[in-house]
């Protein structure tokens, strides 16, 4: 069995305040896959950013205070990269990957984006370039006899499902018609070749939600976005016997806007 979990943080040292040393105390995840760190390695405390009992690799954001993406694994990785060879994105903190036994674990963080703007552009730029990326890992790990997972917050809602208030978004960054079909292309067998894991594993439920603004009530109301997703080769997704979110009980206890994401996958 791997377990698998993914979670944007947003922001390791306020996280580690909050509950996420004693979250990652009791998991039972072999892997964890993090983004928006938004901090180096010196600068974390040892209980979260080099506990005991995990090989960690930290990819922070050259912009200091932004992005980051981070790897934990219960055993030492074979191999690891940080950046999928882009001139522009490999120094931001967006991309890191680890090969396990048999599988290519990665974590990422998809920019936001904002309609109308640079970061939008920006967003365009790095889904082009990642997609690229996307099938020469999935063609290159075939070849080696590999499976991958690229875990993390994709910063798109791909299906009206995926979102509590779709209506109301239909012309925000996260929904538009070309990022929603961007993920099409991902998951077409013909083009990325990769499966949404938990919505194959949930294929008739709204959400489950994995983010919910601070603002309002919407975790309370379960207004909430699927956007942290696990993407998967064919063969490794249809080996996943189990997938869920880990929301917390009530709004007190939340220590990141987004909730974990777990696969048990039976290898």
């Amino acid at each position: 069995m791997l377990t698998v979990t993914s979670v944007n943080v947003n922001g390791l040292r306020a996280a580690a305040k909050k509950g996420f040393v004693e979250w990652l105390a009791q998991t039972s995840a072999d892997v964890v896959c993090l983004q928006e760190v938004r901090a180096e390695q010196h600068q974390l405390p040892e209980e979260a950013g080099r506990p005991e009992g995990w090989h960690v690799v930290h990819a922070p954001a050259a912009a200091k205070g932004r992005a980051g993406v981070s790897l934990y694994t219960r055993r030492e990785p074979d191999r690891v990269r940080i950046g999928f060879g882009s001139a522009e994105f490999d120094d931001s903190g967006r991309y890191v990957e680890a090969d396990l036994p048999g599988v290519t674990v990665a974590s990422l963080y998809l920019p936001s984006g904002e309609v109308g703007t640079e970061r939008q552009d920006e967003k365009v730029r790095f889904m082009d370039a990642f997609l690229a990326y996307l099938k020469e890992l999935r063609e290159r790990a075939a070849a080696d006899g590999r499976e991958v997972v690229v875990c993390g917050d994709w910063n798109i809602a791909h299906q009206r499902a995926d979102l509590k208030n779709w209506r109301g978004n239909t012309g925000s960054s996260g929904f538009l018609p070309e990022e929603r079909a961007w993920l099409d292309r991902v998951f077409a067998p013909e083009d990325g070749g990769y499966v949404d894991v938990v919505r194959t594993l949930h294929p008739d439920v709204e959400g489950p939600y994995t983010w919910w603004s601070y603002r309002g009530r919407a975790f309370d109301n379960d207004t909430g976005w699927r956007i942290d997703l696990h993407t998967a080769t064919p063969r490794l997704a249809g080996q996943a016997v189990k997938g869920f979110v880990e929301r917390a009980a009530t709004h007190a206890e939340r220590w990141s806007d987004h909730a974990p994401v777990t696969v048990v996958y039976d290898l």
